[in-house]
């Protein structure tokens, strides 16, 4: 049996919430790793690590989308997307850990990296269910057009 989906569209404000949302946490991530004291090799590593998370956050998404109704990629595939998340996370907590600044800093830093992570798991699912609502709508358009065609009345 197939499984079903309904589609609805999210609306305008919050497709422009995740947006904002979005762009604050790069942003506040971004000032956060710029502005914080210290070595500026722990800076750049922090930078990369904030990254690595971005992208591999992202790379999760799409592949739990993508296989959602049954496996499309390869197991090797999928293992390799948990195992650069789950290094993203760790060496970057590690590194955030280790870094030689005042605590409250670290807790800046460490709600800067999981509103990062948050909501760029937010974006890819609204612009994923977008692409899908627009597959699907061009799909019933093209079925109704196809049926108008061959029963003129």
């Amino acid at each position: 049996m197939a499984t079903r989906y309904i589609m609805q569209r999210d609306t305008r404000a919050w497709r422009l919430q995740v947006r904002v949302a979005f762009g604050l946490s790069v942003l506040c991530a971004g000032l956060g790793v710029v502005q914080m004291p210290g070595q500026d090799l722990d800076r750049a590593f922090l930078a990369i690590g904030m990254f690595f998370c971005l992208f591999a956050t992202f790379a999760v998404a799409k592949t739990q989308r993508d296989n959602r109704d049954g496996q499309v990629d390869t197991s090797q595939w999928v293992m390799a997307v948990w195992i650069a998340f789950a290094a993203a996370v760790l060496l970057t907590g590690w590194g955030l850990w280790r870094m030689q600044i005042d605590i409250w800093q670290k807790y800046y830093m460490l709600v800067s990296w999981l509103f990062l992570v948050s909501s760029t798991f937010t974006l890819s699912k609204t612009v994923r269910d977008a692409q899908e609502a627009d597959l699907l709508a061009r799909r019933v358009a093209d079925a109704r057009e196809a049926g108008a065609q061959k029963d003129p009345v």
